[in-house]
């Protein structure tokens, strides 16, 4: 207290100044419209400019949570696809209510290892045996197909990446439905060839390729990319598609594991008929 009462001493000139330069300041303020509305502005602005560093930066430690979030939403809304349910009927009576079985089931996964350089690519999710991921399940992401599930641990899930030299896709061109397949050369990480179409197909730079229905991993219309270069025809009754991939698997952060559930059944009756 003795040396608060000393400052004041001190610097009571000061401490005046300032005092009646505030109260003048006030004044002005108040009794001028101008000034008021100025002074406004600008505090306005200097609060709203702090408001939104403080907002920026509070997103940007919310982000993971955030992120896990809209990962959770998205798989979700992929379960509610009607494309993942099969219209089932009997065989005799058809109900006006259309009974839906559902056939696809998305799970959310986060990718924590990835790579894009090698021939033979896989990438690591925090998802396996205990959150319901089995080998053989397809793997999307926002923008199409990443892989196919290789091998599991009761945390962990290793992805065949579609940029491996040894993984072949099911494939159509959207828009006329011919069948091919797609394969990564091991060259370019943003684009893959697809093969097998016929040389007669109508197909032009920009042209959709999806899944097929031969796939027995992804549903039928999931993108993998679009027609970058139509390679000519090298005499044979097929050609070449150079395809730019959808997704950049540079920047995979979250996918979504797709489980068929009618899969086996499928399965089961075809090596029946090979039998």
């Amino acid at each position: 207290m003795k040396n608060l009462i000393q400052i004041i001493v001190r610097f009571h000139f000061t401490i005046l100044f300032l005092i009646i330069e505030l109260v003048c300041f006030l004044l002005i303020i108040n009794n001028n419209n101008y000034h008021k509305t100025v002074f406004l502005n600008s505090n306005n602005a200097i609060s709203g400019d702090i408001y939104n560093k403080v907002s920026t930066f509070s997103d940007y430690i919310r982000l993971s949570t955030i992120n896990d979030q809209l990962s959770t939403e998205n798989t979700l809304l992929h379960n509610l696809l009607s494309e993942n349910y099969k219209l089932s009927a009997d065989s005799f009576f058809f109900y006006e209510d259309s009974v839906f079985k559902q056939q696809y089931v998305y799970r959310s996964a986060k990718v924590i290892n990835n790579s894009i350089n090698k021939q033979r690519n896989y990438i690591t999710l925090n998802k396996g045996k205990n959150q319901g991921i089995e080998p053989e399940m397809g793997v999307v992401a926002n923008n199409g197909v990443v892989g196919i599930v290789k091998s599991v641990s009761d945390n962990y899930s290793t992805v065949l990446s579609l940029l491996n030299s040894r993984l072949k896709i099911s494939a159509k061109i959207k828009k006329n439905n011919h069948h091919g397949s797609l394969y990564w050369d091991g060259k370019d990480y943003r684009r893959a060839r697809l093969i097998e179409i016929p040389s007669h197909v109508d197909i032009k730079v920009g042209d959709t390729i999806t899944t097929s229905s031969f796939s027995s991993v992804f549903p039928e219309g999931i993108l993998l990319g679009i027609a970058d270069k139509i390679l000519p025809s090298a005499g044979g009754n097929f050609r070449e598609v150079i395809v730019l991939i959808s997704n950049d698997f540079n920047q995979l952060s979250y996918v979504d594991v797709i489980g068929d559930l009618l899969k086996n059944e499928r399965l089961e009756l075809e090596k029946e008929v090979e039998k």
